[in-house]
């Protein structure tokens, strides 16, 4: 048997220096930063980044949305919007980086950020292999907790997901390497500090909202290492919550039981390392009504970042349909993003017009293509239900 010295003796050279640098993170995660008061910031600047495919379409909206609620700070100048271009495919791909430096410095500048869907180039697609912008946003800002709602009160569904955002399977999804032509290798990333803080999120959550379940998602029987690791923390942290009952399933059962009409309402919070959170809640969201209607919050210690859970659509983009996307994806994001900078009040009445919009009164034929409701009808229609005097009683009937 035959082995290529050369490619073995290279190959360790580019795993040493990962290894390198993963050590050296997890001393960095050690030395956590205050949280952020988002109240004690006047002005307080929101980021709006449009992104790119169905992106500026959709994000143009929920600004919409938000301006029409945040019109009193707005005009006061308690908070602020800043416009930051440039975190396209093309302007990426132009200069071979996830985020462009001049669009990093801008999004530094904002410490909550609403961001439309990005693209990121595919395996023989015409663009250089660069990272994904939301992943790369992720690791730059450390957001480490992807938080993601589904609710569906008809099914007796009231879930959270708690996703780890900057380890797992995505973590070095560029560092991956061909170390032949025939043997190929990515990297999988679980470190204990980074499992700790957001398992414990996830429980301090539980804990202020009243909820009295959790449930770890892994594959540890099979992935024993890095998802026993994630398992192991949380079974340690769950010790100190003895008030919330506290499980595990593996992520391939776990898909199913989420359509188990039997079982998923006794669900309520999920905590899980970062690829099987990707997949489980896009299964999730389906059962809510389809991807356009989640929105999602990364949350770190020192910023925010609010989007949709679907990507940029760019087939929507080729065949001129952009203008019928769904925005209640990233307006929900938006009602993520009052309730995080210290208005629930608001962001529970966008939640309920939400609701009453896409679940309940349905007014509106949402498909996607020329014949269903446009984006802008789609928002004029939800302005309408947040103004209208009767929406608590409409919420609480339905």
């Amino acid at each position: 048997m035959k082995i290529d010295r050369a490619a073995v003796k290279e190959a360790r050279k580019r795993f040493e220096r990962i290894l390198e640098a993963q050590l050296g993170r997890v001393e960095r995660l050690k030395e956590a930063p205050e949280w952020i008061d988002y109240r004690g910031l006047r002005p307080l600047r929101i980021g709006i980044i449009g992104g790119d495919g169905i992106g500026p379409v959709i994000t143009r909206e929920a600004q919409r949305v938000l301006e029409t609620i945040l019109k009193p700070e707005l005009e006061k100048g308690a908070v602020r919007f800043r416009f930051i271009e440039g975190l396209t495919i093309e302007n990426r791909a132009a200069v071979h980086q996830a985020i462009p430096d001049q669009v990093r410095e801008e999004i530094k500048r904002c410490p909550v950020l609403l961001k439309g869907p990005t693209t990121t180039p595919r395996k023989g697609d015409p663009e250089p292999n660069i990272e994904s912008a939301n992943v790369a946003l992720r690791k730059e800002l450390d957001l480490f907790a992807n938080v993601r709602p589904v609710r569906v009160p008809e099914l007796g569904i009231d879930w959270t997901f708690f996703r780890e955002n900057t380890e797992g399977a995505y973590m070095l999804g560029s560092d991956g390497f061909l170390v032949t032509d025939d043997l190929a290798l990515d990297f999988k990333v679980i470190t204990g500090p980074g499992s700790e803080r957001i398992i414990r999120l996830a429980f301090e959550y539980a804990r202020k909202n009243r909820r009295q379940r959790i449930t770890a998602v892994s594959k540890a029987n099979v992935i024993k290492t890095t998802d026993g690791l994630f398992l192991d923390t949380f079974f340690r942290i769950a010790a100190e919550y003895p008030e919330i009952e506290a499980d595990d399933w593996y992520i391939d059962i776990m898909t199913a039981k989420l359509l188990d009409p039997n079982r998923r309402a006794g669900f309520q919070v999920f905590v899980l390392p970062n690829l099987y959170g990707d997949i489980l809640t896009d299964e999730a969201a389906q059962i809510q009504g389809g991807v356009g209607t989640a929105g999602s919050a990364n949350i770190g210690r020192r910023s925010a970042m609010f989007e949709a859970i679907h990507g940029s659509a760019p087939r929507m983009v080729k065949e001129g349909r952009e203008r019928f996307a769904d925005p209640f994806s990233m307006i929900r994001a938006a009602a993520m993003l009052l309730a995080q900078i210290g208005y629930p009040d608001r962001a529970k009445k966008l939640e309920m017009a939400l609701d009453i919009c896409g679940q309940y009164e349905k007014r509106l034929t949402v498909t996607g293509r020329p014949g269903g409701a446009t984006t802008r009808e789609i928002t004029d229609y939800l302005l309408e239900t947040l103004i209208d005097s009767e929406l608590e009683e409409k919420w609480r009937r339905w």
